[in-house]
This record gives C-alpha cells, sequence and structure tokens, in this order.
C-alpha cells in the first residue's frame, strides 16, 4: 500500500508487526502479547497523526492512489445505475459520468469526475478532467432530472477542468459558466460531495448544490497546491506553504462557510477502509435528501441563490 512521509512511523510499526506475526505463527515463542502491544501502538500512532494534519497532508491522502472514486461509490451505494452518455453535440468525455440510479429506493441523477487506476485508465478518463462535453453532458442529464424530478447527486473529484488549446477553443469557460447558471435555478434538490480533489472551475462546474458537502481529507480551492506555489514562487517547493495560505481543507472550507457540512473518514483515509466510507456516504446522502425533500422547490432555490451570494467578503473604500 502507498504511504507518505508523515505515515512513515506507522509504516514502520506495521512492518514490526507483520515479523512478529510470522514468528508467532511458525510456533516456536508465543509472541501474542507482544503483538496486541503493537496492535495499540499503531492505533494510537495513526490517532496522533490523523488528527493533526496539516492542508498539505490532506491533499496528499485525497489523491491517494486505492482511494475510492466515483464509480467505486456508485457501485457500492447505488442500485440500478443505468450510464448515460455523449452531451448530444460532439462526443461523450469520459471523465465525466452519469445516469440514473436508486439511493434508498429513491430515483436519483447521479454525476461525477471519474480518474483511472493505471495508466492506460487514466489517459481514457484524462486523468479526471473533463472538456466542455464532459460539463454539457452533466447539465443534459441535469435538466433530464429536472423534467422527470428527480434529486441530482454530484460527486467531485477532479486536479481541475481539462486545460487542452482544444476545450478552450469548444468553449470550456462558457460550458463551465452556464453550468452554474442553470444549476443555481434547477428545479429539483442538489447535493454536491468533493470525495477528493475539488479544484478551480473544473469542480465548481457541478459543484453548485442545495447542500455541498465534503468527506474530511479532501480539498476546495480556487488553485491546486503546486500551481500556486509556481505562480508565487516560481517552483514547486512551496507546495506546503501555499497548501496552508489557500485554507483549502474541510475545516477551513464550513468555517469560511463556503461548504453546508463534513463527512467523517475511516481513520487513515477512506482507502482504509472503503466499505465504512461507501456506508457513511450513502446514510448521509439518504438524509440529506430527505431533508431537502420537505421543502418546496421554490424554497430551495431561493435559499440555494442566497447561500452563494452570501458567499465571501468585501470592504468598501
Amino acid at each position: 500500500m502507498t504511504s507518505f512521509d508523515f505515515e512513515k512511523p506507522i509504516a514502520d510499526l506495521e512492518e514490526q508487526l507483520d515479523d512478529l506475526v510470522k514468528n508467532h505463527e511458525k510456533g516456536k515463542i508465543d509472541l501474542s502479547d507482544k503483538i496486541a502491544e503493537v496492535k495499540i501502538k499503531i492505533l494510537e500512532e495513526k490517532k496522533r497523526i490523523y488528527s493533526n494534519l496539516n492542508g498539505w497532508q490532506r491533499v496528499q491522502i485525497s489523491r491517494h492512489p486505492e482511494r475510492p472514486y466515483t464509480l467505486d461509490y456508485i457501485e457500492k451505494c447505488f442500485t440500478h445505475f443505468v450510464e448515460l452518455h455523449g452531451d448530444r453535440g460532439v462526443k461523450d468525455d469520459k471523465a465525466m459520468v452519469g445516469g440514473l440510479a436508486q439511493l434508498g429506493g429513491q430515483s436519483v441523477m447521479v454525476i461525477g469526475h471519474q480518474k483511472g487506476r493505471n495508466t492506460k485508465q487514466r489517459q481514457y478518463r484524462n486523468f479526471g478532467m473533463a472538456n466542455p462535453e464532459g460539463y454539457r453532458k452533466a447539465l443534459r442529464l441535469m435538466k433530464m432530472a429536472e423534467k422527470f424530478r428527480i434529486p441530482v447527486v454530484c460527486l467531485i473529484d477532479t486536479p481541475g477542468a481539462s486545460p487542452g488549446l482544444e476545450a478552450e477553443e469548444r468553449g470550456q469557460g462558457e460550458a463551465i459558466a452556464r453550468n452554474l447558471l442553470e444549476m443555481s435555478v434547477l428545479r429539483v434538490p442538489v447535493i454536491c460531495v468533493v470525495i477528493g480533489e475539488g479544484a478551480s472551475g473544473g469542480a465548481l462546474g457541478i459543484g453548485i448544490g442545495d447542500r455541498v458537502l465534503m468527506m474530511e481529507n479532501t480539498w476546495y480551492s480556487v488553485i491546486s497546491p503546486e500551481s500556486c506555489s509556481s505562480i508565487l514562487w516560481r517552483s514547486w517547493e512551496h507546495k506546503e506553504k501555499a497548501a496552508e495560505a489557500l485554507k483549502l481543507t474541510a475545516e477551513d472550507m464550513l468555517k469560511n462557510g463556503l461548504i453546508d457540512g463534513i463527512i467523517a473518514e475511516p481513520l487513515g483515509g477512506a482507502h482504509e477502509n472503503p466499505d465504512e466510507m461507501f456506508s457513511t456516504l450513502k446514510n448521509t446522502l439518504v438524509e440529506e435528501l430527505e431533508s431537502l425533500q420537505t421543502k418546496s422547490i421554490d424554497k430551495l432555490i431561493e435559499e440555494r441563490i442566497a447561500k452563494f451570494s452570501a458567499m465571501g467578503s468585501f470592504t468598501e473604500n
């Protein structure tokens, strides 16, 4: 399993535990007490490390290669998923997936960014960076949901919108801006969840909702720490300092009133116990949907617009 520098104390203890278990299984020495002692140390070390993560460390966890992606959550949290393809204009963007599904007996339209596990899949999914066609496909599915009065669930996990010249030629900025406008007044409940990376307009393009939630070890920002560092210091070496300055963690975002809640992750991150994470997300989505459906559509839209209009602060001189 992939581990990061700050997780080295845990990795060392787990290596020690593996050696003890192997020697114990050989049957020559009873090491059960020592094994139990090391397991307690591992748990204590995990609690110490993961309760004091800085911004850059949370960015690293959000990018863990074994972290669940959108299709993983769709498979485990939803049932009867039917994927829908294409923007009816240019092509089917593989970095953006979506379709009809059921969540706790409720029909929903689920949409999200999809990354790849290996080199071939990453190229196929364009590293989760959607082109204009991806955002237009997402909007097509949202409007279909609106037509049939089906709630929308958006799962956000992208390092940004596709930055290529062709994407700009086909109207990347317009496609994202159109989604912001249409989602603001979409006449169905909308829940958005940052499940990994939430970078810039690429994330915001499916990020306008009645409830915007972030998983505990995710980030949401106008720019990545590396890109911010390269602009301000002409080098990626200051990415940790940039991550702190950007205030991009879930705690920072909630404190600044930019999201509505944080979804707890298993100790060590979603990849440490995917089944627990699937259950937590499913229960959260079901509860939020039930809460939103007690309000009229006009009231939801009014509150949605008011929430985003109130974000940020400024002074007049």
